[in-house]
């Protein structure tokens, strides 16, 4: 009799044993399963990358508005465009200007009547209406005057002599004394003239250069006087040579 109760007890307790590990094996898959669920946390971080584009797109937009207000003062619209003529003289600086330019021109009309030579020509005026309306631009310093009449009656002559006395000569001819004044840093527009009257007219050289230069230096003079005769008068010249 107590062999079979044993048996039996025996084999109760071997399926209570083998029963207990294998209620136990679920519990491994639930410890499994909650690690993938801490995988979302580290999502986080991946999430967090697009706001450093955030951030550097702050100096971008505000890089149109350093170059607005530029772009806005170098319109021709604005007060920077804006281009107006020198304002007039006073009366005085006027009277003074008009009366230096009048005395030069009359002594040389004068002195064309004592040499009973054409001495007042038309590029001279124009070289008076300079050196006293505009004495301290380059074009009327006495460098200017005075080598620039002296160059232009060399053209002219020599366009006279090699192409003869023609109009389309004479445009060459101040054309060529122009490019010469300025390569020769003497630059003065109505030097340009002066081939035009030897290569039309053809005066003697003897005589017409001479007189050319002396009312040159005569301009030079009476501007050189007449700016120390009126104090606020800017001195003349700004440079000899």
């Amino acid at each position: 009799m107590p062999g079979p109760v044993s048996g039996s007890a025996v084999r109760s307790s071997a399926v209570r044993s083998s029963a207990t590990p294998a209620a136990a094996a679920p519990a491994a898959p639930a410890v499994s399963a909650a690690t993938p669920a801490a995988t979302p946390a580290a999502a986080t971080p991946a999430a967090a990358a697009p706001a450093a584009p955030a951030v550097s797109a702050t100096p971008a937009a505000a890089a149109p508005a350093a170059v607005a207000p530029a772009v806005s003062a170098a319109g021709a619209g604005g007060p920077a465009g804006v281009r107006r003529a020198p304002a007039p003289p006073s009366a005085g600086a006027a009277f003074h200007t008009v009366s230096a330019a009048a005395t030069a021109l009359l002594a040389l009309a004068a002195l064309g009547a004592v040499l009973r030579e054409p001495v007042l020509i038309p590029p001279l005026a124009a070289s008076a209406a300079l050196v006293h309306g505009a004495p301290a631009l380059p074009f009327a310093q006495p460098r200017s005057v005075l080598l620039g009449h002296l160059l232009g009656a060399a053209t002219g002559y020599a366009v006279l002599y090699t192409a003869g006395g023609s109009a389309w000569a004479a445009a060459v001819a101040a054309a060529l004394t122009l490019a010469l004044t300025l390569a020769a840093r003497a630059p003065h527009s109505p030097a340009c003239a002066t081939p035009v009257v030897i290569v039309l007219q053809a005066p003697g050289p003897a005589a017409f250069v001479p007189l050319l230069l002396g009312a040159g230096a005569l301009l030079v003079l009476t501007e050189y006087t007449a700016s120390r005769i009126r104090p606020s008068a800017p001195r003349y010249p700004a440079y000899w040579w």
